[in-house]
């Protein structure tokens, strides 16, 4: 895979979806790797006393998957600079969520790109996010 350069992007490239069907084992798997033991990540019992309808994927595994959906995209020598993120709906087993992005700004004196990123799933909006990547300037 080759990473884009500056050179290659423009404000409105759209990134092709992605599309993360929500297992169990993804929202445990997620919540333990980054040490989140709060029950609702891997209890679905202490989920429903929560008025849930089962586990829920953890703040930082989605902040996860947005990182990848953009650096899938951008290609393995991109840098993530940062990202801003705001959750909506849960993520649960037995769903997918549906990630979409654009490019809404180039700045190429600085050498980084910022892309707007949406993921949905049957309840509605589960992230949205800007991510801010550094790319090579290129040709």
């Amino acid at each position: 895979m080759k990473t884009k350069t500056l050179a290659e992007v423009t404000v409105g490239d759209a990134i092709p979806e992605l599309a993360v069907d929500v297992t169990t084992t993804i929202v445990v798997a997620g919540a333990l790797a980054t040490q989140d033991f709060t029950p609702v990540h891997h209890d679905k019992g202490a989920a429903r006393e929560q008025g849930l309808p089962d586990v829920i994927m953890n703040t930082m595994t989605t902040n996860g998957f947005v990182s990848r959906f953009v650096t899938d995209w951008a290609g393995p020598n991109a840098v993530v600079k940062k990202i801003s993120l705001k959750l909506g709906a849960p993520n649960s087993p037995g769903d997918t969520m549906k990630m979409n992005g654009s490019v809404t700004a180039v700045d190429s004196d600085a050498g980084v790109v910022d892309v707007d990123v949406s993921g949905t799933n049957s309840w509605g909006d589960h992230v949205t996010a800007t991510v801010r990547v550094a790319l090579p300037k290129g040709a």
